[in-house]
């Protein structure tokens, strides 16, 4: 089947830039995919020449594909240690359970200096913000889960940059890029919030925060919630290198 023909259930432009993250790197070759729903990402790489595995909790693949394996992202995964040269979970990470669990797996599946690369629905964007503050709820989380019929499509676990970072860090990671796949027209109207949003973030993270140490993690991380990509950005794309510096 045509790789056009699969659909990529995930936000324009995602797989598009989450290929150029993997491209940057010479000698990735051992990618795992997942969850690779119904396989575009994975059908791609295989068309570059890549040695692909794919991975669900079911097999929704729309190809043949021999590499494909059962996979819960809840528990520990089907892989050999150092497995692979790069990770990659296209928004697949706010569906489940155990999102700290599933981090460490991709730690120990990944080869030394190997990559991980997430993406998921943007709730530190300002627009998501501001739709949280008037309704309660986060751009692509807009109305209450059917607790009545759960399903693994759920958005379960909807994170800000800061938890991401930390899942990350505290995980065997260290974060190397930080992108977006599109900043729509309509999320630029928030610019307007930009400076007193950064004043005040500035001063609580100077307040609160008393240990010297964390104070200077946290103008890095103060940095990037203000990048356009995080600031702006509909979904965001973070890249991280497996770090034995802990």
């Amino acid at each position: 089947m045509e790789e056009s023909r699969i659909p990529e259930n995930t936000s324009k432009n995602t797989h598009d830039k989450i290929a150029e993250l993997l491209t940057e790197d010479r000698g990735t070759v051992k990618v795992l995919d997942i969850p690779c729903g119904a396989g575009a990402f994975s059908h791609g790489l295989l068309k570059q020449g890549k040695e692909v595995t794919s991975a669900d909790i079911e097999n929704l693949l729309m190809f043949e594909h021999k590499r494909f394996y059962i996979a819960d992202m809840n528990k520990p995964l089907p892989f050999a240690d150092s497995e692979f040269d790069a990770v990659v979970c296209i928004d697949g990470i706010e569906h489940i359970e155990n999102p700290f669990a599933f981090i460490r797996e991709c730690n120990r599946i990944l080869k030394t200096d190997g990559k991980l690369i997430i993406s998921t629905p943007n709730i530190s964007a300002m627009r998501s913000r501001w739709r949280w503050f008037i309704t309660g709820h986060h751009n692509k989380c807009k109305t209450p889960l059917n607790e009545n019929k759960p399903s693994p499509l759920h958005h379960i676990h909807m994170m800000a940059f800061p938890k991401i970072r930390y899942m990350l860090h505290t995980s065997g990671f260290r974060i190397s890029r930080i992108t977006t796949n599109r900043i729509k027209l309509v999320s630029w109207i928030y610019i307007i919030f930009y400076p007193f949003s950064f004043i005040k973030t500035w001063l609580v993270y100077r307040k609160e925060e008393k240990d010297g140490q964390q104070r200077r993690v946290n103008r890095k991380i103060l940095k990037s919630m203000f990048s356009k990509p995080v600031f702006f950005g509909e979904t965001i794309i973070v890249k991280a290198k497996k770090s034995d510096d802990l």
